[in-house]
C-alpha cells in the first residue's frame, strides 16, 4: 500500500515521520527522548507539520493491535495519510511491551523500524551517529560486501551461499554499475574476515551476511548476549563437530572492538534471530503444535544493538529476522529460486532510497503470502478437507516471510561519496 497518492516518499516533509514509546515505559520516556534529542530534533525539521511523537495519552498500549492503534490516532486500512500517521515509524521499546506482532503488521502499510538499547548512553550514541551521517560528515564508498557462510556438509548454509549470496551478486554487479561489490564465500567467510567489515579497516557502506543464526534454550546465560550471533566458517559442520559451539567459531557482540568504526554502515543478516527473538515459538503455535517458549521475554539481539549504539559511532540500520530463519525465504515450491525480493531491496537502498522504503518489498511479500493463507482457512472451515501438511507449510512461509524486522530508524539511507 505505501503512502497515499502524489506524495513522494523519499521527502520527509511529505511522508511524515513519527516515533511510537510504549505506555508502559512513561517514567523513562523523558530521558529516552532527551538521549535522542539531535535525531528528534532533525526528523521534526525535516519532517515539519508531518512530525508526531507519539508518547503519554499516544503512546502504544499494552495488547493494542495496529488497527486499534491507528484509530486510535485517526487512520485506518489503506495508503498511509501522513496527515493523520506518518509513513516512516520508529518504535522505541523492547518488543515485550511492544510486541514484533504489532510491528509485522504496522509494516505492511507504513516504514517501521525499532530501536532499544540497555542505556541511555546507547540511545544518545545512535541519534549522534544518524545525524552526522545525514549532515554529510560520513561519505563512503559505494562499496557493498556479501558475505556467504558455508560450512561443510551443511545443506542450509550450502543452499544460502550458492543460491543466494553469488547470484545475488553477481546480478548486482551487472546493475549497479557504479558500485564496487566484493564476495567473500564459503572458507573465505571466517570469523576474522567478519570482523574487518564490521568495524574494521574493511568496512563498507552495504553488507549482505547469510549465515546460521546462533539459539540458545530459554535459560541459558549466553542467550540475551548471544542470540542471533553469526556463525562463520570456522565451524566445522555438524559431522566434523559434535559438541557445544564455541565463541571461536561466531561473531557476537562483545567481539565488536571498543574502536570499530561503524558510522554510515547499513547491514543485512539472513540467519536465525539476527535481529531479535520473540517470547514464543510462532513456527510451533501456527502449526499446530504445543506453544514453546523459546526465551523468558521476547528481546532485541544485542549484535545490532552493540553496531548502532557503538560509543565510536554507530551504523545506521540492520535488517534481520526475528524469528528462525528458514530455506522457504527463496527456493519456491515447483517455482524454483526466488531472488527478486533480495535484489530487489538490494537495488533500492544502493540507490538511495531509505531503508523502510527500501524494504516494503519484505513486507509487500508478507502480506502476499497472508492473502494465500487467509483465502486457504476460508476454504477449510466452508468444508474443504485441509491437508495438514500444506497448511503447515503455509504458515512457515507466512511466518518467515513477517519476521524481516529492520533495527534503526526507518528513515535512514546509504550516504556514499559522490
Amino acid at each position: 500500500m505505501g503512502l497515499k497518492m502524489d506524495l513522494d516518499p523519499k521527502k520527509l516533509a511529505e511522508a511524515g515521520w513519527g516515533v511510537i514509546f510504549a505506555f508502559e515505559d512513561q517514567d523513562r520516556v523523558p530521558a529516552i527522548k532527551e538521549a535522542l534529542s539531535e535525531l528528534l530534533r532533525l526528523r521534526h525539521k525535516q519532517a515539519g507539520e508531518c512530525y508526531r511523537e507519539y508518547s503519554e495519552k499516544g503512546a502504544y498500549r499494552p495488547d493494542e493491535s495496529k488497527g486499534a492503534f491507528l484509530a486510535r490516532h485517526g487512520a485506518g486500512p489503506g495508503p498511509a495519510d501522513p496527515e493523520k500517521v506518518p509513513y516512516y515509524l520508529l518504535i522505541v521499546g523492547d518488543p515485550e511491551r511492544i510486541p514484533y506482532r504489532f510491528q509485522y503488521h504496522l509494516d505492511v502499510q507504513y516504514a517501521v523500524g525499532r530501536i532499544h538499547f540497555d542505556t541511555l548512553e546507547e540511545y544518545s550514541h545512535y541519534a549522534r551517529s544518524v545525524v552526522t551521517a545525514e549532515t554529510n560528515k560520513v561519505k563512503l564508498a559505494r562499496r557493498a560486501v556479501f558475505f556467504g557462510v558455508r560450512n561443510a556438509d551443511d545443506a542450509a548454509t550450502a543452499l544460502s551461499a550458492t543460491q543466494l549470496v553469488a547470484p545475488l551478486a553477481e546480478e548486482l554487479v551487472k546493475d549497479q554499475t557504479d558500485w564496487q561489490i566484493d564476495t567473500i564465500l564459503a572458507g573465505d567467510a571466517t570469523k576474522a574476515r567478519l570482523a574487518t567489515l564490521l568495524g574494521g579497516a574493511d568496512t563498507p557502506a552495504l553488507l549482505f551476511t547469510a549465515s546460521h543464526g546462533m539459539g540458545f534454550p530459554a535459560g541459558d546465560a549466553r542467550q540475551l548476549l548471544h542470540q542471533g550471533a553469526l556463525l562463520c566458517a570456522d565451524w566445522p559442520g555438524p559431522l566434523a563437530w559434535r559438541g557445544e559451539i564455541p565463541q571461536d567459531f561466531y561473531m557476537a557482540a562483545d567481539d565488536i572492538a571498543e574502536d570499530a568504526r561503524l558510522p554510515g554502515l547499513i547491514s543485512l543478516h539472513f540467519g536465525a534471530y539476527s535481529a531479535g527473538t520473540p517470547r514464543v515459538d510462532d513456527f510451533a503455535v501456527q502449526a499446530r503444535y504445543p506453544q514453546t517458549v523459546i526465551a523468558p521475554s521476547a528481546f532485541v539481539a544485542r549484535l545490532p544493538q552493540q553496531l548502532l549504539g557503538h560509543s565510536n559511532g554507530g551504523a545506521l540500520a540492520v535488517v534481520g529476522l526475528s524469528d528462525r530463519g528458514w530455506g522457504y525465504a527463496f527456493p519456491w515450491e515447483k517455482g524454483g529460486i526466488q531472488r527478486e525480493v533480495y535484489a530487489a531491496v538490494l537495488q533500492r537502498l544502493m540507490q538511495g532510497y531509505p531503508v523502510g522504503l527500501a524494504c516494503e518489498q519484505f513486507s509487500e511479500r508478507y502480506a502476499e503470502l497472508s492473502t494465500t493463507l487467509s483465502d486457504e482457512l476460508e476454504m477449510i472451515a466452508f468444508g474443504k478437507e485441509p491437508d495438514d501438511g500444506e497448511l503447515t507449510s503455509m504458515w512457515a512461509f507466512n511466518n518467515d516471510a513477517r519476521s524481516y524486522v529492520t533495527i534503526g530508524d526507518p528513515a535512514v539511507r546509504l550516504a556514499p561519496s559522490d
